[in-house]
């Protein structure tokens, strides 16, 4: 009984953030992201059962009809929604908390080579935007926003907006309205600050006032005399 609430419970989520979701029957039927959601929970299984060749067929098998690759091992919240998918992957040590939105092409990879916790950890109702590549053994602190094509390399504080490569956080909170707002692509409405042209209003600023000061100081300095090779010039004196 467990797993036929688990399923409805997957259900409702994606239609209550998916407004293309038009019935319980084409979510059950259409969406490979709660396919892969089934895939993964009897790969998962079989992983701890110690059915590791299983575990692996299992997945990859949700691999090939969704194109959406989870390891059997990555530890997966409840109501995670996987919108789109396409080309996403979450690796071995990767966790996802509960209420938690990726996007396709997101990556949830490893940066190291030893057998050792290398993949994020992704707090609660966070969202992730496609394209989004989050590397390494950092966490995502609950209810943060990773903007499209954003480069997560260090850790994500709660409820903050990151965008950019490398990923620099723009919104120290988040200001998308209501508390717990879905906020879709990780991407709040309005204008979003782009935190590589702050930097460089901040450069050309200081370029201006260092010419304004290079200007005050050549006023002050009197002009030199002429010089001349006139042997009479110096008769004359």
């Amino acid at each position: 009984m467990a797993a036929f609430e688990r399923i409805s419970e997957d259900i409702r989520n994606i239609m209550d953030k998916d407004p293309a979701a038009r019935s319980r029957a084409e979510v059950f039927f259409c969406y490979p992201g709660f396919h892969v959601l089934l895939f993964h929970r009897l790969a998962h299984a079989a992983w701890h059962a110690g059915l590791k060749f299983i575990a692996r067929a299992v997945s990859q098998t949700g691999r090939l009809l969704t194109g959406i690759e989870i390891h059997p091992a990555a530890k997966i919240g409840r109501r995670v929604f996987i919108d789109h998918g396409m080309g996403l992957v979450i690796g071995e040590t990767a966790e996802v908390g509960n209420d938690v939105t990726l996007y396709h092409g997101v990556t949830l990879g490893g940066v190291s080579l030893k057998q050792e916790k290398r993949h994020p950890t992704i707090g609660d109702c966070v969202v992730v935007g496609s394209g989004a590549q989050v590397l390494g053994p950092i966490t995502v602190g609950e209810k943060a926003l990773i903007g499209a094509n954003a480069v997560v390399l260090s850790d994500v504080p709660a409820g903050v907006t990151m965008v950019g490569i490398p990923a620099r956080q723009v919104i120290a909170r988040n200001r998308s309205g209501a508390p717990d707002e879905f906020v879709a692509y990780g991407t709040p409405n309005g204008d979003l600050p782009d935190p590589v042209a702050k930097v460089l209003d901040g450069m050309m600023g200081e370029i201006q006032t260092l010419r304004a000061r290079v200007d005050e100081l050549s006023e002050d300095v009197p002009e030199p005399e002429p010089v001349t090779d006139d042997p009479r010039v110096g008769d004359a004196r």
